[in-house]
């Protein structure tokens, strides 16, 4: 399907010059290349193709245009062309010759002669001529449109070769005009390495490649001047992409990553619940991740309780698995001992979700509580928590903790994941399983023989049921006895919220057994998949479709050892059965009555689907020739060897089918007949009658010929073994036509956007342009996606699932080509960074489109068979070998070769076992309709003869089942093996003795083995004579077949070892070529290395392979170049390709070994260091005695080596560690490769610009800061005085007032402190406030730096929208402005405010919210840390982390220089020749340091006891000090607050290590290690950013904030200027001082205790000290005071955090005068406080209680209140009785004393936690006072009527009256004004008491009027009162009515009241009906005598 046009020539032509023509159809043009200097003729020649997708319409136009090309202007328009294409529809072919005509649209003389043709759309091939263009099918658009839509490598990638005749060639090399430049950019095999060639313009008729040099020259040509980065650079990709058309690319990596087992952590925080439904109840939440539970401890009687309980579930599974792991969290009803509770609502989420949420994390959410039980009910309540899942090496953030009351907003916090809305609601899940097929056999077959003998019946050994895991809940199907076709027809339902939170539907056939249950086969069902969550989005459908399945072999054995791959662990390495079934979803409305509200699992029946609903049965042809196998691995290599193809059971003739399939309708038949496929027939070579054909799927034995001592291969020579397989699928085949479309676009993106990355690490010039080629690219990719998807609209079997997903992805799709092109025009040089990220985003998002989940036909896989047993498979994507009439449809290794490695099966391929490869296969596949089959053929090399069975003979269509090349050609192959870098340690002595193989075709050699290096420059060159290979001449020169490089380890016992592989692509050069530039000689390349999934180093090597012509070897070129005498036969790589060396001097700096681990068990005592490069290097000085000084004793040395002028091809420079013993012997300790010298390059500074740098005097200004700051310093003050207050910057003027009616107080609270605001002290304020406030500051920053972000990335989302340009210049000058803005805020003192000058603000320290030495480049400005690693560790040693590979550090540096050194260096004042560049280094002798370490606080520490808490101490270990402060554990907390400070004197270098250890204090046993954190202290002494002692924000002598370093910051000043020849300090009058030529200025006075001012410099050098980094030349960043977060690491649990650490360290040399005492850091002790709470009086409290007699409702009321987390002291009023109207009056006091934390708003509780505790715990708790109401009754439990609970810093005001008191006052908090009683003091009101009611509504149940007053403990015992109504201070007796005591006063009184009234008219009726009852009964009792008397007359 497509139009092809092509451009012969123009002739007529005016005058002379260059032309270039255009040709446009459907908006899609093309250009051709441009012909110089043409006179009247322009010979074109070229083709261009037009693939469409809706058939041409007889009236749409094609259009060419000539013009001049300019170089400089744009192109002047000669003349044009326009035809309408009715007559070509119609015939098929035309050919044209005509006038153009210009503007005017008059003709002209120029006229144009061209061929169209067009193949129209239909099912079967038409005949196709045989002359189709052969002459040229040269590629258009090449390097010269550059300006043109460069789509060249999305559209032109059209095969060439389907023009030739399968098996015959009609052409010429000569006549194949020069394709893309074939260079060794193989850009597949080196996964985007590319190497733009060397090459000039070719000859004018040539189409050159353009390559990134030459693109400033061309950009000028081609872009009419414009500027550079306008130009796109998507011609390049004629460099990157895969030159070939015949090949596809290799896949590199070997090894399966899915089902391997990692560590991962789930860790929850529960910290609170709201709002729970019930009435007095005791909860206990239960955490449930996947089969573990643990339980949080019971709250008594409350609806919001409070935990803050950590738990943390270890796991060790593979991902998969532990993704699906579902996390429950459940709140339970009172749970004890004996009774399990009852469930109050739970929530559901699997671990995949919280892991893709960003850092892993849900942090203080709120999980919805639903009730599964009851659908109806809505909401249960609320939990708050924080849920975080960590893998190996994933490092969690925790956020900075925002203010409470933004958490306290639920409805915006809610645990979801982005776009899941708040209100989910339930839904049905209805997964309909209707049948399967192919199932494998189950069961051994004994039994059944034996039953078949004595019975005759014939049963299938498999007994099937399907089982559906969805959301923890599991469903199965009825089970089909014995059936290999099993029918179910049923539904399974579940019942979950919508949308759920769980990602996969897990669907498994199992074998139901009397024994065990087995899983045949695993399918997940990724919702996000089958549904779109969009605005035109659809819920989750799916099918009807057959899902394949996969797993292990079909063969039944007892012990299946890839058992777990038909759990869907892993990749199955067979087809295993397919299963037909649908999936819907159905939103239940909740209200509707008749609704079932259970949520289990039911199974009903299903309608059945008809057959044809999945898709019509079209009979598909599946054709394969294997071209070579080579590369068998030697266990196998004795016994004859075949390969196996099957697609589903079709081919499997080991253990396939069970029996025929029997249901296939011939093709043609006459419809009844059932043809019976027997898959019997191997290669027999039978065929059908009438032609019919048999498939043949597997190759016939052959015995391998060995390669060398690893590898055999398998002699196919000239005759090459196919394949054929007839099967029978649904035709589907339009879903896997747009994923391919897709997955085209995707490769095409991931490509170029590896080159991007490429470009930018190998430096090459115009980066953005190339991005901006990859931008247009995409786009008009994309939009072909829509012309080509958009057909098949109206197929009868597309489901619901195929409507939808095609929708969204051309949604999708149009969306990304949209933003493509916005972003294409943002894409500047300075912008690179941040749009690759987004265009790798689009990359993911084209991925995860393309994937089908409706699956059709299954895999095909290739195994290699011995002796009838399955050896190693190769599984290959069915969609990846589909035809398709239109070029992007087609699969991308369809009619290609494919190079195929086989690896083994299952968990066999894990490790090292798997990375050796079992077979290399050279295969050809093609998959399609069988209608379709007729070019099946055509991608295959040309020049063969088919070999068909004999029925075949002459039946044309027929397939062959060998294939004869008659044509060969001989090669030679030249490997120029240069060297390999940063190869894997494979030797114990941490180095390896590597050499490399080199295979091709069945070829191999290696180079020679370099002992001890891991960087061997072999310098080799490897000849390979007499290649043979097979197909014509001119497809080798474009499809040369790959070389395949293994790097192994030579042992000298044993075999080598295998350590990395790598695939090349050579050079080919044929016979009648010329060897000359640009191609040859080739460049050398480096070559990425992979052992098993990991990179291992890179090979720099060339290839290339020279055709042998007629005249022998003779007119190869000559092999020559410097023979080594030396080194005997080896031939070393040529000159023209070997680098070209340049003489550097490497000066290395030996300062010192550090923590060197035992050596075979002993330990090190005189090391020395080697260092060697390039083969040249350089020893240190041995140490004598590690153990006493560890430090060298000649600090600098050198040594010139000859390095490559190209900086990228730097050898590695390593270093090695040796052990010097008696005897001359030495013992490796370590090593460690420095891959790149780059950073340690010299290169001379600039003249110009330290001219410009001294120029003048630069006034560094401090004063001006303070208009910008004043908003945020008022924050701040307001933040710290009283947290309540939510400050925003707008209420700035509010504040000022506020602060004027305080009296220029309320600034002074540090840290939230309470200050009282009357008499402000400073001697209130202590390290705490200035902590406190720093964190404030740090929260504020960290907020700002979000919302910046997040305003950015709207611009940006704007940006991209509009595609404006404007806004990007806006945005970059706000991003500029930004960073400094930050800086300033760090770093300046916060200037005092004006209007409160009689207050000073709290100075500040820099909270870090990571380590120091993140922050500061590790303290490596000159001395470096390199960590030595030793070799290899058995067989586990790639499970083993780097940590455990260390064995010690070397300290030193290096500096790597072209000789001669530039002089101005050497000629510098106080140069000393022995340091050379390093200059002015302290000395390395051993120093005594007081090291003092303050250790702060710990959060989030792992728990280590049972009950989740932990004990936890501080022990701190520096050289052989060890501190362990035990008696001072904190009891049963994660987030101790240690604030403790250590001395020790310690001496560098010995002891420099500095460890802080948490440890869990254990009564009985050992303390276990929570988590500890290590620190180099000789780097922080020595960096020249002076860690020693962090520069304070001000200097001050005395209070809280007093200068701790025993240096002033005058001589700190002095000090540096020496060190770093600066002209200065000179202090000026005026608080003025120069540095430099920098001017600084500052204030000179300062206050001692008393209040005396003194003159003083301090400040102004302190202002220097702050701005130091300023300074020219000598300047850099100091230390400023801090606190640094370190996380805790466990060695048993590497990788994963287990808390974190707040703590800084002082260093103090001893030889200085000694610094005074460390700062108390002790942490605050809480504050004591009374609150006394008086309730007076209740009203309108609900009646409960019924009156016996009168039936009258009334309560007996009292009220109950307490403190939260101190329930056991609640306290009760006496029982006002009998209240008729809900009034009570009280007048009763509760004392409740309290300790509280003012800075965290916590009260502090200490209590043992059971009867066994051993200590008390310390709890804090939120200030939350609860009152309750309740109705008091005599016998029975008393009855709970409401309650109120009181955050005691912010709760509402209470209302003036009752009548006031509104349940407003509890609902709507957020509008109400908030009071703190801490502010208030004493507060009295009405407050309304709730409960919930029936419907879960909130009603008000009462309402309370009560007084809080709180008093500081002394304030209590000046004033004391009594409880209750006692003295001292009584409260008066309450009035109450007497109504409630009448029946104590005169019961008979009251009764004779009560029962006269009411009952009066009862008590007669009573008593008449008595009266005639008894007047009845005696009449029925004396009635029996009368009678008798009266009868018988008595």
């Amino acid at each position: 399907m497509a139009l092809v046009l092509q451009l012969r020539s123009v002739s007529g032509l005016r005058g002379k010059g260059d032309r270039i023509a255009k040709a446009a159809f459907r908006g899609l043009s093309f250009y051709t290349r441009v012909l110089e200097n043409c006179e009247d003729e322009a010979k074109f020649d070229e083709t261009f193709r037009w693939p469409v997708a809706t058939n041409i319409d007889g009236n749409e136009i094609l259009e060419i245009q000539v013009f001049n090309y300019s170089k400089v202007f744009t192109n002047r328009l000669i003349g044009t062309f326009r035809m309408v294409l009715q007559k070509v529809v119609a015939e098929g072919q035309l050919e044209v010759t005509d006038t153009l005509i210009d503007d005017n649209n008059s003709a002209i003389q120029t006229s144009i002669s061209i061929e169209i043709r067009y193949q129209a759309l239909g099912g079967t091939v038409g005949t196709w001529s045989d002359k189709e263009f052969l002459e040229t099918p040269s590629e258009h658009s090449e390097g010269d449109g550059t300006y043109s839509l460069e789509t060249d490598g999305l559209l032109s990638g059209h095969r060439h070769g389907s023009d030739v005749p399968p098996g015959k060639s009609n052409q010429q090399p000569s006549e194949r005009s020069f394709r893309r430049a074939g260079k060794g950019v193989f850009s597949a095999m080196k996964l985007g390495k590319t190497r733009p060639s060397k090459e000039e313009h070719r000859k004018q008729d040539d189409p050159a490649v353009l390559e990134t040099e030459d693109l400033d020259r061309k950009a000028m040509r081609y872009g009419a001047g414009l500027e550079p980065d306008t130009i796109s650079l998507a011609s390049v990709t004629a460099v990157t992409t895969n030159v070939s058309n015949k090949r596809s690319k290799p896949d590199i990596r070997m090894e399966p990553s899915a089902g391997r087992p990692m560590d991962y952590q789930v860790s929850i925080t529960i910290i609170e619940a709201r709002q729970l439904v019930g009435l007095n109840m005791d909860p206990v939440v239960c955490v449930e991740v996947g089969e573990e539970k643990k339980y949080t401890s019971m709250k008594e009687s409350t609806n919001c309780p409070y935990y803050n309980e950590y738990f943390v579930f270890d796991f060790h599974v593979p991902p998969d698995v532990m993704f699906d792991k579902i996390i429950k969290l459940s709140v339970i009803h009172s749970k004890n001992l004996l009774r399990s509770g009852t469930l109050v609502g739970s929530f559901k989420m699997d671990v995949g979700t919280v892991y893709t949420q960003p850092e892993h994390q849900f942090y203080h959410k709120w999980a919805i509580l639903s009730d599964p039980e009851d659908l109806t009910a809505g909401l249960k309540g609320y939990l708050k928590c924080d849920i975080a899942v960590v893998g190996k090496g994933d490092n969690i953030k925790t956020p900075h903790k925002a203010n409470e009351t933004e958490e306290d907003d639920i409805e915006g916090n809610l645990l979801l994941p982005d776009g899941v809305p708040p209100e989910r609601q339930w839904a049905r899940f209805y997964i309909k399983i209707y049948r399967a097929e192919g199932l494998p056999r189950m069961n051994t077959s004994i039994m059944a023989n034996v039953k078949k003998a004595l019975i005759g019946e014939n049963k299938d050994l498999v007994d099937p049921y399907v089982q559906v895991v969805f959301a923890g809940q599991k469903g199965k199907t009825s089970i089909q006895k014995s059936s290999y076709e099993p029918l179910w027809n049923e539904q399974i339902i579940f019942t979950e919220m919508f949308p759920p939170l769980c990602k996969r539907i897990k669907i498994q056939i199992r074998d139901s057994d009397k024994v065990n249950d087995v899983a045949i086969g695993t399918h997940f069902i990724d919702l996000r998949k089958v549904s779109n969550e969009g605005d035109k989005g659809f819920l989750p459908t799916f099918g009807p479709a057959w899902v394949n399945m996969y797993g292990s072999t079909r063969n039944y054995t007892l012990m299946d050892e890839h058992q777990e791959l038909n759990e869907g662990l892993g990749e199955g390495v067979s087809f295993r059965a397919r299963l037909l079934l649908g999936l819907a979803v159905e939103i239940l409305d909740t209200t509707n009555p008749e609704i079932n509200s259970s949520t289990e699992v039911q199974v009903e029946q299903a309608t059945a689907v008809a057959d044809s609903c999945s898709g019509k049965m079209e009979e598909f042809f599946l054709f394969g020739a294997f071209l070579e196998a080579t590369m068998i691995d030697r266990k196998i290599g004795d016994k004859p060897i075949n390969f196996e193809v099957t697609i589903g059971n079709y081919g499997n003739q080991v253990d396939g089918s069970s029996k025929p399939l029997l249901r296939r309708k011939k093709e043609g038949g006459d419809g009844d007949e059932e043809e019976s496929e027997l898959l019997q027939n191997s290669s027999e070579d039978e065929g059908g009658e009438d032609g019919e054909m048999v498939s043949v799927s597997s190759s016939q034995p052959m015995k391998p010929l060995v390669t060398d001592r690893n590898y055999f291969h398998l002699p196919y020579l000239e005759k090459k073994p196919c394949i054929y397989i007839r099967s029978w699928w649904q035709d589907q085949r339009r879903r896997l036509y747009n994923a391919n479309i897709m997955d085209k676009i995707a490769d095409k993106l991931e490509e170029g956007l590896n080159d991007v990355q490429e470009m930018i690490k190998t430096e090459k010039p115009h980066p953005e342009r190339r991005l901006r080629g990859v931008l247009e690219e995409l786009s008009s990719g994309c939009l072909r996606f829509l012309t080509l998807a958009d057909k098949d609209q109206h197929h009868s079997s597309r489901t619901r699932l195929d409507r939808e997903r095609l929708k969204s992805c051309m949604r999708e799709l149009e969306n990304m080509a949209q933003q493509a092109t916005a972003l294409r025009s943002q894409v500047k040089r300075n912008t690179m960074k941040d749009k690759l990220k987004l265009v790798q985003n689009f990359l993911q998002k084209l991925r995860f489109l393309a994937d089908e989940p409706q699956h059709t036909i299954p895999d095909v896989f290739i195994w290699m068979m011995s002796n009838n047993k399955r050896i190693a498979y190769a599984r290959i994507p069915s969609k990846d070998i589909l035809y398709s009439i239109v070029e992007e449809e087609m699969g991308k290794d369809c009619a290609k070769v494919k190079t195929v490695f086989l690896k083994l099966p299952g968990k066999r391929g894990f490790g090292p076992a798997g990375w050796t490869v079992q077979a290399k296969m050279e295969i050809y596949l093609w998959l399609g309709l069988n209608k379709q089959r007729k070019d099946f053929l055509s991608g295959l090399p040309c020049g063969f003869e088919e070999r068909k069975i004999p029925q075949g003979q002459n039946l044309p269509s027929f397939p062959p089942i060998s294939l004869l090349y008659t044509k060969k050609q001989v090669f030679q192959l030249r490997a120029h093996m240069y060297q390999a870098r940063s190869l894997f340690a494979a030797d114990s002595s941490g180095l390896s003795d590597p050499f490399a193989r080199v295979f091709f075709i069945s070829q191999s050699q290696c180079t020679e083995v370099l002992n001890e290096t891991l960087c061997p420059t072999w310098d080799q060159l490897l000849v390979f004579d007499n290649v043979e290979l097979y197909g014509e001449a001119h497809e080798m020169r474009d499809d040369p077949p790959i070389i395949v490089i293994e790097i192994y380890d030579q042992d000298t016992v044993g075999k080598a070892d295998f350590m990395g592989r790598t695939f090349a692509k050579p050079v080919v050069k044929m016979s009648d070529e010329q060897y000359c530039p640009p191609r040859f000689p080739p460049q050398l390349e480096y070559y990425q290395i992979y052992r098993g999934n990991a990179t291992a180093g890179d090979l720099l090597a060339a290839f290339e392979l020279l055709q042998i012509g007629p005249g022998g070897k003779s007119d190869l070129p000559p092999i020559d170049g410097p023979t080594d005498m030396d080194r005997g036969p080896i031939l070393p790589v040529p000159l023209g390709i070997r680098p070209v060396l340049s003489r550097y001097r490497v000066e290395i700096l030996f300062w010192g070994l550090r923590d060197l681990k035992r050596v075979n068990l002993a330990q090190v005592d005189r090391p020395r260091v080697d260092i060697e490069c390039a083969g040249k290097g350089v020893q240190s000085a041995l140490i004598q005695n590690y153990k006493k000084n560890p430090n060298f004793s000649t600090l600098v040395k050198w040594f010139e080596v000859d390095l490559p002028e190209n900086e990228l091809l730097h050898p590695p420079l390593n270093i090695r560690v040796v052990d010097c013993r008696a005897f001359g012997r030495y013992t490796l300790v370590g090593s460690h490769t420095v891959s790149s010298l780059r950073k340690f390059i010299y290169r001379p500074p600039d003249k110009k610009a330290q001219h410009w740098n001294m120029a003048g005097e630069i006034v560094v200004n401090m004063e001006p800061e303070v208009p910008i700051k004043k908003m945020d310093t008022m924050v701040k003050l307001e933040a710290n005085s009283d947290a309540v207050v939510k400050v925003d910057v707008t209420e700035e003027e509010k504040e000022k007032k506020k602060k004027k009616k305080k009296g220029g107080g309320g600034g002074g609270g540090g840290g939230g402190e309470e200050v009282e605001e009357e008499e402000p002290d400073e001697s209130m304020l202590d390290w705490w406030s200035k902590y406190f406030a720093s964190i404030e500051t740090m929260k504020e920053q960290l907020r700002q730096q979000e919302a910046a972000a997040a305003e950015a990335e709207e611009k940006e989302e704007m940006e991209i929208g509009e595609g404006s340009k404007a806004q990007v210049k806006n945005k970059d000058k706000d991003k500029s402005k930004a960073p400094k803005d930050d800086k300033k805020k760090k770093q300046q003192p916060v200037p005092e405010l004006p209007e409160k000058k009689n207050k000073q603000k709290i100075d500040e320290l820099k909270v870090f919210n990571k380590e120091l030495e993140t922050e500061f480049d590790n303290f490596e400005d000159w001395l470096h840390t390199f960590n030595l690693l030793r070799g290899k560790i058995g067989d586990n040693d790639d499970n083993a982390t780097e940590e455990e590979r260390i064995v010690g550090r070397f300290k030193g540096s290096m500096c790597v220089y072209k000789v001669p050194l530039p002089d101005d260096i050497s000629k510098e004042a106080g140069y000393d020749p022995t340091f050379g560049m390093f200059q002015g280094i302290p000395s390395n002798d051993p120093i005594n340091v007081l090291v003092r370490v303050y250790i702060v606080r710990a959060t989030d520490l792992h728990p280590a006891d049972i009950n989740g808490k932990a004990d936890p101490y501080i022990a701190i270990k520096l050289g052989k000090t060890d501190i362990k402060d035990k008696e001072n554990y904190i009891s049963k907390q994660l987030n101790p607050v240690f604030g403790k400070s250590f001395d020790i004197e310690a001496t560098f270098p010995m002891e420099s290590m500095l460890t802080v250890a948490v440890y869990d204090w254990d009564l009985v046993g050992t303390d276990d290690l929570i988590g500890e954190t290590k620190i180099d202290l000789e780097n922080r002494f020595y960096s020249k950013h002076r860690a020693t002692c962090g520069v304070s924000q001000n200097y001050s002598i005395h209070g809280y904030n007093t200068w701790r370093d025993p240096m002033k910051p005058s001589q700190i000043l002095s000090k540096l200027c020496k060190e770093g020849k600066v002209d200065g300090p000179h202090f000026g009058p005026g608080g003025r001082v120069k540095v430099a030529n920098r001017v600084f200025t500052g204030p000179t006075e300062i206050e001692d205790e008393n209040g005396q001012k003194k003159p003083t410099d301090e400040h102004l050098a302190l202002a220097v000290l702050r701005h130091w980094e300023d300074i020219p030349r000598a300047g850099c960043r100091l230390v400023p005071e801090h606190v640094e977060t370190r996380p805790l690491l466990n060695p048993d649990k590497p990788g994963i955090e287990q808390g974190r650490l707040e703590m800084w360290v002082d260093m103090f040399p001893m030889d200085m005068p000694a610094p005074g005492p460390a700062i108390d850091i002790s942490p605050r002790k809480p504050k004591k406080y009374e609150l006394r709470v008086i309730v007076w009086n209740t009203d309108e409290v609900i009646l409960e209680d019924d009156d016996y007699f009168t039936g009258e409702k009334s309560s007996d009321i009292f009220v109950r209140g307490w403190l939260k987390g101190q329930q056991e002291d609640k306290q009760d009023t006496d029982v006002h009785y009998h209240s008729l109207t809900g009034e009570g009056n009280f007048n009763w006091r509760y004392i409740f004393p309290f300790d509280y934390l003012m800075a965290e708003e916590k009260i502090v509780i200490s209590k043992k936690e059971s009867m066994f505790s051993w200590d008390e715990t310390e709890y804090k708790i939120p200030a939350r006072l609860t009152l309750q109401v309740w109705d008091a009754d005599h016998f029975s439990a008393d009855d709970f009527l409401g309650a109120i609970e009181l955050d005691l810093n912010r709760f509402p005001r209470g209302a003036k009256t009752s009548k006031q008191c509104s349940l407003e006052m509890v609902t709507n908090e957020a509008e109400l004004p908030m009071i703190s009683i801490f502010k208030q003091k004493r507060v009295k009101g009405w407050w309304p008491f709730v409960a919930r009611d029936e419907n879960d509504e909130l009603e008000i149940t009462g309402k309370v009027e009560a007084e809080l007053h709180l008093l500081t403990a002394e304030e209590a015992e000046k004033s004391p009162a009594g409880l209750a109504r006692n003295e001292p201070d009584p409260l008066e007796k309450p009035n109450r009515p007497d109504t409630s005591f009448i029946w104590f006063l005169n019961p008979l009184k009251s009764i004779k009241y009560l029962i006269c009234t009411r009952y009066k008219w009862l008590i007669i009726k009573i008593v008449l009906a008595l009266l005639l009852l008894i007047m009845v009964a005696l009449f029925l009792y004396s009635m029996p005598g009368y009678m008798v008397k009266k009868l018988l007359g008595a």
